[in-house]
């Protein structure tokens, strides 16, 4: 039996004072649009004051094409060993960023006991890993998964197979894929244990992120499935657990909000800052609290919508909640000091064709990286943060050589291991150092 130091995570959560580390990258998870090259990690120059400040500086191609590039860690690990999913393969690989000029692959793996499609990953305080698998193993899925378009169940972002051409998406029958679980393993993917979520609350449960709190032996995940061409899914499912053992505990449903969508396709979850609640984000662009998640029946309450819908990637810190929202191409901050009324505390509106969506902060807690996946330019900006107040401004510096305005382009750059075309980013987070 394994032993776990039960301590509270707090890392993600934590602002820091200090300035901006000497000798910053970021590490940039992205595919060729057109699914011909190899998909691939790149390095960014991400030192304020460096003269090559927003440049490339390395790349390394994982020798596969098509994979879909989609979620990393969303902060760099301790070891600077960061694992990237490429959710259309159903596979993930660990790299080496340790010398970050200088990335390296360490390892694969795909389906492990019997779940597949890993998602999200969260690392425990030994080291280890608590994962997300979408799926269950003996059943074909849809190949392609557009989480930018993730809970709006559009027919048309539905990949076509040959079976399908010519016909409407929605009339085509489609089974629902089987349920997945979690999985606790090693950093290479060896498994310690897992658990099926399954319940009978609902046949459409799929793993989509998970937060292990130890101080309370809980975890909570949440059920968004990444094919939009399952639309019973509506996902509007959280789920507790006993961490300690992986024990499925309680399914819960959200409660519709004044909108009446706000609570469909659970997404990120987050620990607050006092070290016990969680605020849960939905795709459909609404949060969520969570309280009193070592009792029986944990209570959640509806506390903030924004517009529109796919609502993307957040990052806590301090006490300020950071949401980019694609129907306002913006970063929105709240001020979360009370947890059931928070407040906005500050906003910067992106280009009127951005969809910012990804977003990861740095260890000082000041600098965000926000990107704009599926929208044209597939651009990356950084937005620095006032530990303060929240308010956020745009870095003018961080952008393309010669560009009037913030921002690096992913379009047409010269990467070191030979890839020109249009580059879609997904997973994109800062160096520790």
């Amino acid at each position: 039996m394994r032993r776990l130091i039960f301590v509270t995570l707090v890392a993600s959560t934590i602002a820091c004072t200090t300035p901006a580390p000497v000798g910053s990258y970021l590490f940039v998870w992205a595919g060729d649009k057109e699914r011909k090259a190899s998909d691939f990690l790149g390095v960014i120059d991400a030192t304020p004051g460096s003269p090559k400040y927003g440049a490339i500086v390395a790349s390394i191609p994982v020798g596969e094409s098509g994979t879909f590039p989609h979620h990393t860690e969303q902060v760099m690990p301790a070891n600077d060993h960061l694992l990237a999913n490429a959710f259309g393969a159903g596979k993930s690989w660990l790299f080496d960023l340790s010398e970050p000029t200088a990335p390296k692959i360490l390892s694969s793996f795909g389906e492990k006991t019997g779940f597949t499609h890993p998602h999200s990953y969260v690392r425990l305080p030994n080291g280890e890993v608590l994962a997300t698998f979408q799926y269950g193993a003996g059943q074909p899925v849809s190949p392609e998964h557009d989480h930018a378009m993730a809970g709006s169940k559009d027919p048309a972002s539905i990949s076509k197979n040959p079976a399908s051409v010519g016909k409407d998406p929605a009339s085509i029958p489609k089974p629902a894929p089987l349920t997945g679980g979690l999985v606790w393993m090693t950093e290479r993917g060896d498994v310690i244990r897992s658990a099926s979520a399954k319940d009978p609350s609902s046949q459409y449960l799929y793993p989509y992120h998970v937060l292990p709190l130890p101080g309370i032996d809980r975890a909570v995940s949440t059920t968004t499935d990444m094919d939009d061409g399952n639309k019973p899914a509506t996902s509007e499912w959280i789920q507790v657990w006993r961490l300690s053992d992986l024990k499925l505990l309680k399914t819960l449903a959200l409660e519709a909000g004044p909108r009446g969508d706000e609570h469909k396709f659970t997404g990120e979850l987050r620990l607050l800052p006092d070290g016990k609640s969680v605020y849960v984000h939905t795709f459909s662009c609404g949060l969520y609290l969570v309280r009193d998640l070592d009792k029986e029946v944990p209570r959640t309450a509806f506390v903030k919508s924004f517009a529109g819908d796919n609502c993307g990637v957040p990052v806590v810190t301090g006490h300020f909640w950071l949401q980019p929202v694609p129907k306002e191409h913006a970063l929105v901050s709240l001020d979360i000091s009370d947890p059931e009324h928070p407040r906005e505390a500050g906003r910067v509106a992106f280009g009127d064709d951005e969809g910012p969506h990804w977003a990861s902060i740095d260890a000082t807690g000041r600098r965000v990286v926000v990107n704009s996946a599926g929208s044209k330019p597939n651009r990356l900006y950084i937005v620095d943060v006032d530990p303060n107040t929240g308010t956020l401004a745009i870095d003018a510096r961080f952008k393309d050589a010669g560009a009037a305005g913030p921002g690096v382009s992913l379009t047409g750059k010269a990467w070191p291991h030979g890839f020109g075309g249009v580059a879609a980013p997904h997973g994109t987070v800062f160096s520790r150092r």
